[in-house]
């Protein structure tokens, strides 16, 4: 992969998100280590991008480890595979593995490993020399405990270790990796299966905060670079129309806690210049809910949000739907997502395709995405 076709992904990631109307400028919000916000596993990819208050599953460490307490299997573990990309290049890929154990009736243990690799890089000075190439990436590695306070309701918290390697050898400065720690807090509730006149039900929420920490750079003289710090509310219900059919309903909303970029200094340029690149990490969770240039209605702009929908059949087939949508001014993605999932013993296959809906093309565009479950001890514990 060229130069320039890395300068294209770090757009991308950069940017994750981005409106390409040039009306008036767009006062879009962009973090470093992004990829920590791509959905790593196939079955939440297939509901909208959603995991917050869906079913506990191995994959729940990227999106709510509270649920780990609610787990029938004393332990599994999960890989999932996502090319990136993949209509411009063929070497950018992101990986994930997960592990969980409940140790007991009230807590449970959980980590993760989540690479992202940018593909080969050729570099070169002039067109006749011989090619040094690199190959930047991103990873994270993160440890989560899960503990339930009561029958219905458990939370968790999660300390991550974050290392971004983007530096290019050679181009000034010095190549040294971006380092960080930072942590989660997570809640999650499953209500009593409640009896109807035609089926059962089940309600499920859960909440989260993600990846606080303080900002990173890449050297000492660069700038530094808010997180993806973000909040995330989401519920559910389970309709249980008999032993072998149960569908579900998911919804799910998303905000970055941190500053909205504006023109603070009047002179037509949004840039570091300006005083929300001057934030504080952790005073901007608190100001980013009312820091929007143009008040409440922009703030809810920046508010991200998905629907989905995933049917079981025996426990054995699933089949999911899911929405995701983001305002226009704020990046503009919104996408369709289908999925399946096949369940044997104690292996679960899910798949994934994503549909863009806008003219705005998405990354994983046409992209078919896999992820593997294996359980250890399925029904160790009984959850009603």
């Amino acid at each position: 992969m060229k130069y320039k076709h890395l300068f294209i992904v770090l757009l991308s990631l950069g940017t994750i998100s981005k409106s390409f109307s040039q009306e008036e400028p767009r006062r879009v919000i962009t973090t470093a280590v992004p990829f920590l916000l791509i959905a790593g596993d196939a079955r939440s990819s297939g509901m909208g991008d959603q995991g917050i208050a869906t079913p506990v599953d191995a994959f729940s460490q990227q999106w709510n480890p509270a649920k780990y307490a609610f787990s029938e299997t004393r332990s599994g573990f999960g890989l999932g595979y996502t090319p990136y990309l993949r209509e411009l290049v063929t070497d950018i890929n992101l990986g994930q593995l997960s592990y969980f154990n409940r140790i007991n009736q009230r807590s449970a243990f959980a980590g993760s490993i989540r690479f992202f690799g940018l593909g080969g890089v050729e570099l070169r000075e002039t067109a006749d020399q011989v090619p040094r190439e690199v190959e930047p990436n991103e990873f994270a590695v993160d440890l989560s405990y899960a503990l339930r306070l009561n029958e219905k309701f458990s939370m968790a918290v999660t300390g991550k270790f974050i290392r971004s390697d983007q530096k290019i050898p050679g181009l000034g400065g010095d190549a040294t990796a971006a380092n960080t720690f930072v942590a989660d807090i997570s809640a999650f509730y499953r209500g009593e299966e409640v009896f109807y006149n035609n089926f059962n039900g089940r309600w499920r929420f859960g909440g989260a905060i993600q990846n606080i920490g303080p900002k990173i750079k890449f050297d000492d003289a660069g700038q530094e670079n808010f997180l993806p710090t973000n909040l995330k509310l989401g519920a559910g219900h389970d309709f249980i129309l008999d032993p072998s059919n149960t569908i579900g309903l998911y919804v799910e909303f998303n905000k970055l806690l941190v500053p909205t970029p504006s023109d603070s200094n009047g002179d037509g340029v949004i840039n570091r210049e300006d005083d929300w690149a001057n934030e504080g990490e952790f005073s901007a969770i608190f100001s980013s809910f009312g820091d929007a240039p143009d008040g409440f209605s922009e703030e809810l702009k920046e508010v991200t949000w998905a629907i989905g929908a995933e049917y079981w059949y025996e426990d054995s087939f699933a089949f999911r739907v899911g929405y995701f949508n983001e305002s226009e001014e704020k990046g503009f993605r919104q996408f369709l997502t289908l999925g399946a999932g096949f369940k044997y013993s104690s292996i679960n296959i899910d798949a994934s395709y994503l549909f863009s809906t806008t003219p705005v093309q998405n990354p994983l565009e046409g992209t078919l995405r896999f992820s593997l479950t294996f359980n250890i001890g399925d029904n160790a514990y009984i959850e009603y």
